[in-house]
């Protein structure tokens, strides 16, 4: 049970974080390929992926705990990397189609073998992971090195046997769902069937069968016959956990709508709209491009959906469409900084969201490395900062505060000294424990709860 009743810092109710581990180069000088665009655990939470700008997806398996060494809990070291995209480019668009690995979503475990799919604007593929520790040897037609004997020296029947050794983990392409998006992926979502899969882009969201490459079907096309009328976009998308037939889809506007894939073929005709009334008072020449929802996540029970938009997190009760049961602001001092933060295009940063295993805890970033947790029986939230000062294994992490005008404390940083370069976009939740995994630019740190 993650976490059970406890809060997320501060109080006496509180888990305590502590550094574990941090991955990447150190040096400031950052290679654009090595920047993180996803983090995922699988349903176990033994292996963590990330993608990058580079096309390269990166597992770590998380090392079994050592009854010697209780205090080093389970550490994640690298399990396999392969390049899952490359760059190409669209000759009939005269477009350059980037390598960057938008989501990775992992499938679950039917047998040895583990299986994710990943990824950029226009291509999902379909990755196996397998562990090899042993290969054959002894065929009768060709030598140990691969050259073929001649067949008139072969006198004797041989049994060729297996012999161990070194273990290879091989990731292999099993699929690949190509030529079906117009504009950019921004989702995929594995529905809880484990046989079918929803991909998203600006306009269109199909749905695609894991063993079907050729053909998809357009569930949702929100595209205006006339693109001049065009006034909102699809910008996340994402299945129940236990309603096969369920999905919903966030906008650029700020709403979400749920769909019902058992009323109809084309799912235009929403079941559900999400949408809160705007605060008058709020009103301003960017409301709209705050209002946009980054990122939407079912919690694991299936009640609930948590909306990220750029100032707040909110939590939605399925059954109320009007407004959400709970609000959390992110960062609300930089309600006042809109104007640069248009200006340095940070505005339209995509920052995504997380539930903790038991639905008790919501989790997202900022800016400065900072990211934020929001307990929701105590209705305590949380700092807390990822950075190379505090990454001594086992130091606790402690809660950051920002100063927002009048007099600044001793530990609190003004708002003005935020460095806007410096922000987590993506970060994961184990499934069953607290342990997190937060990128930054291009180090992922893992931190977990403090045990005494």
């Amino acid at each position: 049970n993650a976490g059970a009743g406890r809060g997320p810092g501060g109080g006496s109710s509180d888990v305590q974080w502590c550094f574990s581990q941090v991955k990447g180069a150190i040096d400031d000088d950052v290679a654009e390929a090595d920047i993180i665009s996803t983090v995922e655990f699988n349903h176990t939470g033994e292996l963590l992926a990330t993608g990058d700008k580079g096309g390269r997806v990166v597992i770590f398996q998380q090392e079994p705990e050592s009854k010697n060494q209780p205090q080093c809990r389970g550490e994640y070291n690298v399990y396999s990397t392969f390049q899952s995209h490359e760059p190409e480019f669209d000759y009939l668009k005269s477009l350059e189609i980037e390598e960057k690995i938008n989501k990775i979503r992992w499938l679950p475990q039917k047998n040895a073998a583990q299986f994710l799919l990943s990824t950029n604007d226009k291509t999902i593929k379909l990755w196996k992971i397998s562990e090899r520790d042993k290969r054959p040897e002894g065929y009768n037609l060709k030598e140990e090195d691969g050259r073929y004997r001649d067949p008139n020296t072969v006198t004797t029947l041989r049994v060729p046997i297996f012999r161990p050794m070194d273990l290879m983990v091989e990731a292999s392409p099993r699929r690949v769902f190509a030529n079906a998006h117009t504009y950019h992926i921004n989702s995929i979502a594995v529905n809880s069937d484990y046989e079918t899969y929803l991909s998203a882009d600006d306009l269109r969201i199909n749905l695609w069968h894991l063993e079907i490459t050729d053909r998809s079907f357009n569930i949702v096309d929100i595209k205006p016959a006339n693109m001049e009328e065009l006034t909102e976009v699809i910008t996340a998308a994402e299945f129940h956990p236990n309603q096969c037939n369920t999905f919903v889809y966030s906008s650029s506007k700020g709403t979400i709508r749920m769909c019902d894939m058992r009323a109809s073929a084309l799912c235009d005709k929403h079941a559900k709209m999400f949408e809160e009334p705007e605060d008058p008072n709020n009103r301003s020449f960017f409301s709209e491009i705050i209002s946009s929802i980054s990122d939407v996540k079912f919690s694991h029970s299936g009640r609930y959906m948590m909306t990220r938009d750029y100032l707040s997190v909110k939590i939605w009760d399925l059954n109320m469409e009007t407004r959400p049961v709970e609000t959390y602001q992110v960062h609300e001092y930089l309600r006042s900084k809109l104007c640069s933060l248009y200006e340095n295009d940070c505005i339209f940063d995509k920052f995504e969201c997380c539930w903790n295993g038991n639905d008790s805890v919501v989790m997202t970033g900022s800016y400065n490395n900072f990211f934020r947790m929001f307990d929701r029986g105590y209705r305590q939230d949380v700092t807390l900062e990822a950075s190379r000062e505090n990454s001594k294994p086992r130091s606790v992490l402690k809660p950051r505060k920002v100063s927002t005008g009048g007099k600044r404390k001793k530990d609190e940083i003004s708002v003005d000294s935020l460095d806007f370069n410096k922000k987590i976009l993506h970060t994961a939740w184990h499934p069953l424990d607290n342990i997190i995994a937060v990128a930054t630019t291009n180090n992922l740190y893992i931190f977990q709860e403090k045990l005494n």
